[in-house]
C-alpha cells in the first residue's frame, strides 16, 4: 500500500481529508515517554504522507492554541502531577470540551483511561457522527492501581482496587468505536472484561535516525564514565513505576574487575536519590534528553540496555535501544517478553538484580555481544517501522471505527425516529 493512497473516507471527487484528534493527558515535553515519542512520529506521518489535518490536545502550563497549515497544536493549562512533576493533569474538562467543539474532528483518538475519555464521549453524544478510537497503552487496573494500592493497603484491597478499575475500563471503552492496544495478552484481557472492537497495533521506531552507525567512541568520556567493560544504558523515567532503583542495585552487584558503567537517561522523582546513592560508582543520570538525534547517538555508544520494568506494555526505549544494535537484558514479564526473543538478549525474574548482573557479566565475557547486537538490529528492521504503525493506524483501524460509528449513528436516528413516530 503506497503511503500516499491512505484513503479513510472517498468522496466523489476522491479522498475527503480528515480532521483527527489525539486527546492525552500523558504528554510531558521533558519527562519523554512513549505517548510523547508516539504524538511526534504520529504528526510527522500525518504531514508527510496524507492530506488530513491533526489536532493535537495535551496539558500545559498555561492555555495555548497554534495552528500551522495542518498541524493544530492545543495545550490545556493544568498544575504538576504530585510526585511527576515533569506531567500535569487536565481537570478543566470544558477547556477541551469547547477545543473539540470549535474544530469538530472527524475522529478523536483517546490515548489515556483518566477523565479526557469521558470528555471524548461526551462530545460524541452531542456530535453523533464523531469516530472515537482508543489507544489502551497501559493496563492500568494492573500496572498502575493495584500496584500503588497494595503498596498502600495491602494485597486483599490491592486487588479490590483493581477489580473496580477493570469495571471502570469496562463502561469506558466500551463506549469506544475501536479500541487497540499495544500487545496480545493486554487485548485479552480487555476481551475477558467484555471490551468489544479490539486489536493489536504494535507500535515502531526511527530505523534511519536509531542506528549502531550513530555510535560515538568518546561519549563515555564526555560522562565523566571510567573503566573499559561493558557500558550499560537506561533510557526512560527515572521512577518506581519503572524500577529504576534496581539498575541501582544490579550494578552495585557486577564483578569489581568487570569494569562496567551505566548511564541512565531521564528524568524522575527518583533522579535525585539515585544520584546521590550512585556517588562515587561509574554511574551517570544526566537527565532527560530531548534531542533525539542525541539520544540515539546515546544508546549505540552503548553497549548493553538494561531495565527492570516488569509492566512494560510495548518498549519504545527496548526498541530504539535494539535498533542501535544493543542486546537486552531486562525481566520476564510485561511486554519484555515479546520485544526481547531468544537470541536478542536474556531475561531474568523480576526484581532478581542478582541475576541481571549475572547475566551482564557473563554476556559480556561471552563474546557473543557483536552477533547478538546485529541480530536485535535486523529484527527491528524487519518488524518495526513507524510507517508500518501508522499505515496499519490509518489503513485498518480507523476506518473499522468508521464503519462502526457510522452504524452506530444509523442507529440512533432509526431509534429516533421511531420514538418521534410513537409520540405522534
Amino acid at each position: 500500500m503506497l503511503l500516499e493512497s491512505v484513503d479513510l473516507r472517498p468522496g466523489p471527487g476522491g479522498p475527503a481529508p480528515l480532521l483527527m484528534c489525539d486527546l492525552t493527558q500523558s504528554y510531558s515535553p521533558k519527562g519523554g515517554g512513549g505517548v510523547s515519542t508516539y504524538l511526534a512520529e504520529k504528526r510527522k506521518f500525518i504531514l508527510d504522507h496524507t492530506p488530513h489535518s491533526l489536532l493535537q490536545i495535551v496539558p500545559g502550563p498555561k492555555d495555548k492554541v497554534v495552528e500551522d497549515g495542518r498541524h493544530i497544536w492545543a495545550e490545556v493549562a493544568a498544575d504538576p502531577v504530585r510526585g511527576s512533576p515533569n506531567y500535569r493533569f487536565i481537570l478543566r474538562t470544558g477547556v477541551v470540551r469547547k477545543l473539540l467543539k470549535h474544530y469538530r474532528p472527524d475522529v478523536i483518538e483517546s490515548l489515556c483511561p483518566w477523565v479526557l475519555p469521558w470528555t471524548a464521549i461526551h462530545h460524541r453524544r452531542a456530535f453523533p457522527a464523531t469516530t472515537l478510537v482508543a489507544g489502551y497503552s497501559t493496563d492500568f487496573p494492573n500496572a498502575h492501581v493495584y500496584r500503588v494500592a497494595r503498596a498502600k493497603f495491602g494485597d486483599t484491597l490491592g486487588k479490590a482496587f483493581r477489580w473496580l478499575s477493570y469495571g471502570y475500563a469496562e463502561i469506558t471503552y466500551r463506549e469506544f468505536d475501536w479500541v487497540y492496544t499495544l500487545s496480545q495478552d493486554v487485548s485479552d484481557v480487555l476481551s475477558t472484561h467484555n471490551v468489544p472492537r479490539t486489536c493489536v497495533l504494535p507500535l515502531g521506531v526511527d530505523i534511519a535516525s536509531f542506528h549502531p552507525s550513530r555510535r560515538d567512541p568518546g561519549f563515555r568520556a564526555e560522562l565523566g564514565l571510567d573503566g573499559d567493560g561493558p557500558l550499560l544504558v537506561y533510557a526512560g523515567r527515572i521512577d518506581n513505576e519503572k524500577r529504576a532503583d534496581r539498575l541501582i542495585d544490579m550494578f552495585r552487584k557486577l564483578p569489581a574487575g568487570l569494569g562496567a558503567a551505566l548511564v541512565m537517561i531521564g528524568d524522575g522523582k527518583l533522579r535525585e536519590r539515585l544520584t546521590a546513592e550512585a556517588q562515587g560508582l561509574s554511574i551517570a543520570l544526566p537527565g532527560f534528553e530531548a534531542d533525539r538525534d542525541r539520544l540515539a547517538r546515546a544508546l549505540a555508544s552503548a553497549d548493553i540496555y538494561v531495565s527492570g520494568m516488569a509492566d512494560e506494555t510495548f518498549g519504545i526505549s527496548i526498541v530504539e535501544a535494539q535498533a542501535s544494535g544493543l542486546p537486552v537484558i531486562g525481566v520476564a514479564s510485561g511486554a519484555m517478553v515479546d520485544r526481547v526473543p531468544a537470541g536478542l538478549g536474556h531475561l531474568v525474574p523480576v526484581d532478581d538484580t542478582q541475576a541481571m548482573a549475572d547475566q551482564v557479566a557473563m554476556l559480556w565475557r561471552s563474546g557473543n555481544l557483536p552477533a547478538m547486537g546485529a541480530a536485535a538490529r535486523a529484527h527491528v528492521e524487519e518488524h518495526f517501522s513507524w510507517n508500518r504503525t501508522f499505515e496499519r493506524l490509518l489503513g485498518e483501524i480507523y476506518p473499522k471505527a468508521m464503519r462502526h460509528a457510522a452504524l452506530r449513528a444509523a442507529h440512533g436516528r432509526v431509534r429516533a425516529g421511531r420514538l418521534a413516530a410513537a409520540a405522534g
